[in-house]
């Protein structure tokens, strides 16, 4: 099963709420840790990698705290987690630090590379605003459970 760490998905939850804020007034990392259920040092790190990415701004200071460097519609998903999870590399042989001694001759690394491909692709059509629009979507609802998501449809 393909799975994400929890720095990815912290990653983009956190770079979620940056987008619903203000975009002229920061949003505190510690309003960030609460809503999201994540401890304030660990989305230091991340954060702090979003920001060396280029990704987000850190305000120093009484009121400061993070806006994002871009619009929403201009950060996919997939910049995100390239920046937090590296390169998608669904088995080993396709990890650029691991490798694969039957490179040339094995048909099945075709295949996971090709699958890897097709979801960096994936995640590069879903950007922020699409999740606040989702967001907005669901609220209208009334439930997380009715919704029929449209992911990737636009790009």
């Amino acid at each position: 099963m393909l799975r994400l760490s929890t720095k990815g998905q912290y990653g983009v939850r956190a770079m979620f709420e940056i987008a619903k804020g203000d975009p002229e007034k920061p949003t505190n990392i510690r309003q960030i840790a609460e809503r999201q259920d994540v401890s304030v040092a660990y989305l230091e790190q991340i954060l702090n990698t979003l920001r060396r990415a280029g990704l987000i701004q850190s305000i120093k200071g009484p009121g400061g705290g993070y806006i994002l460097s871009k619009t929403p519609s201009e950060i996919a998903i997939g910049e995100i987690l390239k920046e937090l999870e590296g390169p998608v590399a669904i088995t080993s042989c396709l990890d650029p630090e691991e490798g694969c001694s039957r490179v040339e001759t094995c048909v099945t690394h075709l295949l996971w590379r090709s699958l890897g491909e097709k979801i960096q692709d994936f995640l590069n059509t879903i950007t922020l605003e699409d999740l606040l629009n989702e967001e907005a979507l669901l609220k209208e609802a009334g439930t997380t459970r009715t919704i029929s998501l449209t992911w990737g449809t636009t790009g």
